[in-house]
């Protein structure tokens, strides 16, 4: 009788019923949320350690960013680009200030930054390094994952992502994660740029080898080759420095930046350079309706105010030890391998034992949310709102399912 008064599986049925099944969700219906805790139709709570691929690295409905949404939504929302709103110049100028770079490009999603990465690159490669007209090419690594549009997804390796979406846009190559001489071999005459996930997030939070970032930047110095670091997960925060690449103190040349800059709230993303290479475009030549709206600057400069303080950033790595201490304790408990860096984890369960998708399932019956991946590979990526309590609650509700 209770089951039949549970709001829950008539929503996942008429979820399934009305919608293209592009996603695999786990069957929770959620209806609020707030710091790292949501709350389903059903009203039963569950610590979140997806934080929306960290699109959430300041918790669901953080009070500064939900006040500059609200304030922003009483006075102005939209212009496009054919006009500047007073939002547009605070959030390029503070944006531009925590890169280290001159320009800002905003967009929106993650994937429209990659695209625009990959077209400013090619651009700088035609006008500053003269390369031959419709020859520039682009370095990348396997098991990348940069979005899923029709230029993006003909560089995957992910056979998902990129299987019967052909034909495939040429102009890139595509090397071992972490190999530096077979990065380096690879560049050419016609190499306009190199584009890294400094962490392999959709992988399973792969680590670069020590030593490889600083090779990545080494070698792109020395053959005029432009270094591109999708920052799109792994930044903001996520890894207790602003960037990933800051662990091994790598500057690119240009950062990709989206999820955790819309705070949660409105999807923003955005390029960050130089002039000298965000310099290449003109008017005309790229741009985006809703890229830079004012309600999107209004909330996502709170965001780099929030990270200019260096709060989330030493949280983040503080916390983080405690989360690595925790998953480390089971090693050979069920788990074979872990990966840290920060609040976010890659955690590879012993195959023999269950999938990530029945970890996953087996966690959400315990009131804990994370995502798998490839095989017996689940993500934790918690808010970095969390509390050290929260966090070995995560972990001892990890052991529980493992135990059996």
């Amino acid at each position: 009788m209770i089951e039949d008064m549970l709001r829950t599986p008539s929503a996942v049925r008429d979820a399934e019923r009305y919608t293209a099944h592009n996603y695999h969700p786990l069957p929770v219906v959620i209806s609020s949320a707030e710091g790292a805790w949501l709350t389903d139709v059903d009203g039963r709570r569950y610590l979140d350690c997806l934080a929306g691929y960290s699109a959430l690295n300041f918790g669901h409905r953080h009070p500064t960013l939900v006040r500059a949404a609200h304030e922003q939504l009483d006075r102005l929302t939209l212009t496009s680009r054919a006009f500047i709103h007073d939002q547009f110049a605070d959030f390029c100028r503070e944006l531009a200030a925590l890169c280290g770079k001159d320009l800002v490009l905003p967009m929106n999603t993650g994937a429209e930054a990659v695209e625009t990465g990959i077209k400013v690159a090619r651009k700088w490669g035609y006008q500053v390094k003269g390369v031959a007209p419709g020859q520039a090419n682009i370095i990348v690594a396997d098991g990348n994952f940069h979005g899923r549009t029709t230029t993006i997804v003909s560089f995957s390796t992910d056979s998902d992502a990129r299987a019967d979406f052909g034909p495939y846009t040429p102009g890139f190559t595509v090397v071992p994660y972490g190999d530096l001489a077979a990065l380096e071999a690879a560049i050419d005459g016609n190499t306009v740029a190199v584009l890294l996930e400094p962490i392999q997030g959709e992988q399973g939070v792969v680590l670069p080898p020590a030593g490889y970032l600083p090779g990545v930047r080494r070698v792109c110095t020395e053959n005029d080759v432009l270094f591109i670091a999708d920052e799109i997960q792994s930044g903001l925060g996520r890894t207790g420095r602003t960037f990933a690449c800051e662990h091994e103190d790598v500057v690119p040349d240009l950062y990709l930046l989206g999820k955790a800059l819309g705070g949660g709230i409105v999807p923003v993303s955005a390029v960050a350079a130089d002039a000298d290479v965000l310099g290449v475009l003109r008017p005309g030549q790229h741009g985006s309706t809703f890229g830079g709206n004012p309600l999107a600057c209004a909330v996502a400069t709170e965001v780099v105010r929030l990270l200019a303080t260096g709060d989330f950033q030493r949280r983040s790595a503080e916390l983080g030890e405690r989360l690595r201490a925790g998953l480390e304790g089971l090693l050979g408990k069920g788990l074979v391998a872990v990966r840290v860096r920060g609040l976010w984890a890659g955690v590879d369960i012993d195959p023999a034992l269950m999938t990530g998708r029945q970890a996953c399932e087996r966690l959400m019956a315990r009131g804990v949310l994370a995502k798998d991946t490839h095989g017996s590979t689940i993500r934790l990526a918690p808010p970095l709102v969390i509390t050290p309590d929260e966090i070995d609650h995560a972990v001892a509700q990890l052991a529980a399912v493992l135990a059996g």
